[in-house]
């Protein structure tokens, strides 16, 4: 497992997005209220979002499609360093103090988000989960989560998953997702109360299995579509946040971190890193937000 970039940490790594058109990747910085993106070719660049961002996806009339605080909103960033933004929709929160966090589309395009309270040891079970659409911000899809993570849908965008971080929950969901967008009965996957780590982010690679960070555990463990560990990944951080597939070939999975408040010496400087590793089987690449009537393509983000 190497290091992406040799200097940069976030405080909170999430949302890791492959871009195809670009070669390149992007992911957010959660409490460094930041957008990165980084190119073999380009190297690392950062935009100040000015609040939180909990995850993005590529939109596919350009630009990506992010989740802050309460909205929902287009962004173009520049190499100027100005970041454009558009706001999509709004939403009301349950309780004060809450902001979104992990999301991406699923196969068809729509955009999917959680929401959370932000003081995890608060043990609020607030947050929802949400689907926008061309129609706009659906109503929660589910709702009683403490802290909503792990979205990720099958190779045939049949079957959604998530999952809720809170150690009162630390459980992973699959439920079926209608042609409308709807979901179905959720029915747990996998009770991570019985394997290390809290459910951080994940992915799902061409072969079906789902993958998934174990915060504080510093693993990505890896279950077939019956539910079964079938590895588990050493990342030299105890906070693997989330796993993404990308590079050319589709070979590549990227691994965001988180950098504690106190970090322990054994880990010294690599906290709030970006890992990239080839784990032998290749990804799905994510499909635009396709709002009514968007071309289903990636767009150019970024122009240098």
């Amino acid at each position: 497992m190497e290091l992406l970039l040799d200097t940069h940490r976030d405080a909170v790594g999430e949302s890791p997005l492959w871009h195809p058109g670009e070669n390149a990747l992007y992911w957010v910085d959660i409490e460094g209220q930041a957008l990165n993106r980084w190119s073999e070719a380009d190297g690392h660049r950062r935009w100040s979002v000015g609040e939180c961002i909990g995850c993005i996806a590529l939109h596919a009339q350009g630009g990506l499609v992010a989740a802050l605080e309460r909205e929902v909103v287009q962004l173009q960033p520049l190499a100027s360093g100005e970041l454009h933004r558009r706001t999509l929709a709004q939403v009301d929160h349950a309780a004060p103090g809450m902001r979104f966090n992990d999301g991406r589309t699923d196969r068809q395009g729509r955009f999917w988000a959680g929401t959370m309270v932000r003081g995890m040891q608060l043990n609020l079970a607030a947050g929802a989960l949400y689907r926008l659409d061309g129609d706009g911000l659906s109503a929660p899809q589910r709702q009683g989560l403490y802290v909503p993570n792990g979205l990720a849908f099958s190779p045939a965008g049949d079957l959604a998953y998530f999952s809720d971080s809170h150690p009162l929950s630390q459980q992973i969901w699959r439920a079926p997702l209608h042609e409308d967008g709807t979901l179905g009965p959720a029915q747990v996957f996998v009770d991570m109360r019985t394997l290390p780590g809290r459910p951080d982010g994940a992915a799902v690679d061409a072969e079906g299995c789902y993958w998934i960070c174990a915060n504080d555990a510093g693993q990505v463990h890896r279950f077939t579509p019956d539910g079964q560990l079938d590895r588990s990944l050493s990342v030299p951080v105890a906070k693997p946040s989330m796993c993404c597939f990308g590079g050319p070939q589709g070979d590549l999975l990227f691994i965001t971190s988180i950098r504690p408040a106190q970090p322990t010496a054994e880990q010294g400087a690599l906290p709030g890193a970006v890992f990239v590793t080839r784990p032998g089987v290749c990804g799905l690449a994510e499909r635009p937000f396709a709002p009514a009537g968007a071309a289903l393509s990636p767009a150019p983000v970024l122009s240098i």
